[in-house]
């Protein structure tokens, strides 16, 4: 099959893959004016900080906020100073950095930035210059036959190293022309494919559940003469203020039915067991996006009623707000199989195949997620960064197993993430409880 990435703008960072997409307007509940205290952060997640990042928990939200302060600008950046633009990133100091180029601008670009605070690296090429490198490799692919085009799963823009990044299965097989001479090759995604679930049997005696549901909690989803276990996403209201749960579209096994009498029904899972059935698919899309959400049943629907995200049966981060992704941010994730676990973005914007799919202006991790973990949150600080999708190391039984494995392939784990904001665009009225 033949694709054709020219046209969509993919961004990556360097140790991590790097860049910032267009911000979309959304109508959605603002974060606090107050920043969030350190105290409104569970345990398990303050040890997973420790743990995976080497960051404490006022780190952890200082970051999140300088990269969203990061955000706002390139958002104005990329219309003012288009000419010398070339991204924006945090480094591995939580330095909040805004790369521009020589020309016209550059040292009115490079005030405005130092007088918002952050730091100017000076590049090559503008953020143009790179997606005009982008088109061409492109245009490169679409005059090659396809032995050669459908190797590669999807190209982006590495902001960090100010060049273009080529994702494909096999990285010793890929010959690219000699102007792109040096770009750098990584092995494509696979779907975080759901743990099966056909051998689930309802606790004797019904479950009476009256407790809330958080993201990252456990969820069986069974249609079409399938079982599958995921974790849920964030708790959100539709445009009627009803609840719903905002979740990932592969985890549905009857897509096709969504909305329908048909659709798949959502049990809680409890161990190796269902709890109360919880409702159904209202929505699923897994067409650019990756995303489902589940319509409550009435008896369940107050057990949605709440913005926290946690490890299963733990307590709950609060959810405080929305956030764009930005390359270097410090991102953390819950879901039933892994708990949660940190690191940073390190692409937006990406475009890349999976499976049969192409996930459209994704954002990637450098997080493991296994089997399960499907569909739960991935936050920055308290706000909603994005919903789990994919995962180039979803095969393996255990996250240590994983990591040693993809190292010595030069690679390390990457999640890959639906952002927020991207469902909420798609979804006029629809919010991320933050309250």
């Amino acid at each position: 099959m033949r694709r054709t990435f020219a046209r969509r703008t993919a961004v990556i960072g360097s140790a991590a893959l790097l860049l910032l997409g267009p911000a979309v307007a959304i109508a959605q509940a603002e974060p606090e004016t107050e920043p969030a205290q350190t105290s409104s952060l569970p345990a398990e997640l303050v040890e997973a900080l420790q743990r995976d990042l080497n960051i404490d928990a006022e780190r952890f939200l200082a970051d999140a906020q300088r990269s969203q302060d990061l955000a706002a600008f390139a958002e104005k950046a990329r219309e003012q100073f288009e000419a010398v633009f070339a991204g924006v990133w945090l480094d591995d100091q939580g330095t909040a950095t805004v790369g521009l180029t020589e020309g016209d601008g550059f040292e009115e670009a490079r005030k405005a930035a130092e007088d918002a605070g952050f730091t100017v690296a000076e590049t090559e090429r503008s953020e143009d210059a790179l997606e005009d490198q982008l088109g061409a490799l492109g245009d490169w692919l679409e005059t090659q036959p396809p032995a050669v085009a459908d190797v590669i799963r999807g190209i982006a823009i590495d902001v960090v190293n100010n060049d273009v990044v080529v994702r494909t299965d096999n990285v010793s097989g890929v010959e690219l022309p000699d102007f792109l001479d040096g770009v750098r090759v990584l092995f494509a995604p696979a779907e975080l494919t759901p743990e099966g679930a056909t051998d689930l049997q309802p606790i004797a005696g019904g479950l009476d559940a009256p407790d809330a549901l958080f993201g990252g909690d456990a969820y069986a989803a069974l249609g079409a003469g399938e079982g599958l276990r995921c974790s849920l996403g964030f708790n959100g209201e539709d445009g009627s203020g009803q609840p719903v749960n905002i979740t990932a579209g592969h985890c549905d096994p009857n897509r096709a039915q969504a909305g329908t009498r048909w659709a798949s029904q959502v049990h809680q899972l409890i161990g190796d067991n269902l709890g109360q059935h919880l409702g159904s698919f209202e929505k699923t899309v897994l067409d650019g996006s990756d995303y489902a959400l589940i319509r409550p049943t009435s008896d369940a629907a107050g057990r949605f009623e709440n913005n926290g995200v946690r490890v299963p049966f733990a307590a709950p981060l609060p959810i405080t707000g929305i956030a764009d992704p930005v390359v270097g941010a410090p991102v953390c994730k819950s879901g039933l199989r892994t708990g949660y676990s940190c690191g940073v973005v390190t692409a937006t914007g990406q475009n890349v195949e999976i499976g049969h799919r192409v996930l459209e202006n994704g954002f990637s991790t450098n997080l493991c997620a296994l089997q399960g973990d499907s569909g739960g949150t991935l936050v920055t600080g308290t706000l909603a960064l994005g919903i789990s999708s994919a995962s180039n190391v979803g095969q393996y039984g255990m996250c240590e197993i994983a990591g040693f494995v993809s190292g010595l392939l030069g690679e390390s784990p990457e999640l890959f993430a639906t952002p927020i904001k991207t469902v909420l665009a798609e979804n006029p009225g629809l919010k991320v409880r933050t309250w």
